[in-house]
């Protein structure tokens, strides 16, 4: 299995402290947002690289975070060629960029590069092997405005992910999905099969509303917290709470 960290996008909403610095090396207590994912995932059995997926704007930064990265597996870090918001090409096209580039035929751990979470990937990666098939995983949430915001699915007894639809309008369930997947191998040919038939492709979820209709997809209810950075006061409230636990 390999890990792909989706690091492509250019964080508007924290300009300017973004504006010429990529969102997940920003530092939370002392570790960029990046460390605090990598430390886990790099520790997890079966996962033998870590794939950052960046743009032209950013690259630099990854490249000069990697020649000080203590990773115990190999890093590899692409450049998606976009230059500006406007020409991003979006984290399923830059999962598919990925797949074409490196040739992947691997199992996929992808995860978005602006979260911190306090719990460890592995009972997801467990649940991947458990089911055999495709995992996200999700929070009951009552909010509604912070539901459309996110994914929505709807499971079935067994946490079978039965519909989803990404940033819903009139949201079918509370249970969101956050920016985390496990994807076999055997089903990244759907990656493509989902951009030609018109998938959206700017959120990573807009795939897992196309995949659930090929193929079963399970969810983990999130063990512990995600902590989202997506706003300068999220940032410093992240900030405060990581160092009120050091």
């Amino acid at each position: 299995m390999k890990s792909i960290v989706l690091a492509a996008g250019y964080a508007t909403r924290l300009y300017p402290l973004t504006e010429n610095f990529p969102k997940p090396l920003l530092e939370v207590a002392g570790r960029s947002i990046l460390d605090r994912l990598l430390d886990d995932i790099d520790n997890i059995d079966g996962i033998n690289e870590h794939i950052i997926i960046s743009n032209h704007k950013y690259v630099e930064h990854f490249e000069n975070w990697k020649k000080n990265s203590s990773l115990k597996n190999p890093v590899t870090i692409i450049d998606d060629g976009s230059i500006s918001n406007e020409t991003r090409l979006g984290a399923v096209k830059d999962i598919q960029f990925a797949i074409d580039t490196l040739n992947l035929d691997d199992d996929l751990l992808i995860v978005a590069g602006d979260n911190i979470l306090d719990f460890s990937f592995k009972p997801f990666v467990e649940l991947f092997k458990e089911k055999n098939s495709a995992v996200v995983m999700c929070s009951y949430k009552e909010d509604v405005n912070a539901l459309r915001r996110s994914g929505v699915m709807i499971p079935d007894a067994d946490f079978k992910v039965i519909s989803m639809e990404e940033k819903p309008q009139d949201p079918k369930s509370n249970w969101c999905v956050g920016p985390f997947y496990i994807y076999k191998k055997d089903e990244l040919p759907l990656v493509k099969q989902g951009i030609e038939d018109g998938c959206g492709t700017d959120a990573p979820g807009s795939f897992i509303s196309y995949l659930c209709q090929k193929t079963d997809v399970y969810a983990l209810k999130m063990p512990g917290m995600r902590y989202d950075i997506g706003t300068l006061e999220s940032y410093e409230e992240v900030k405060r709470i990581f160092a009120d636990k050091n």
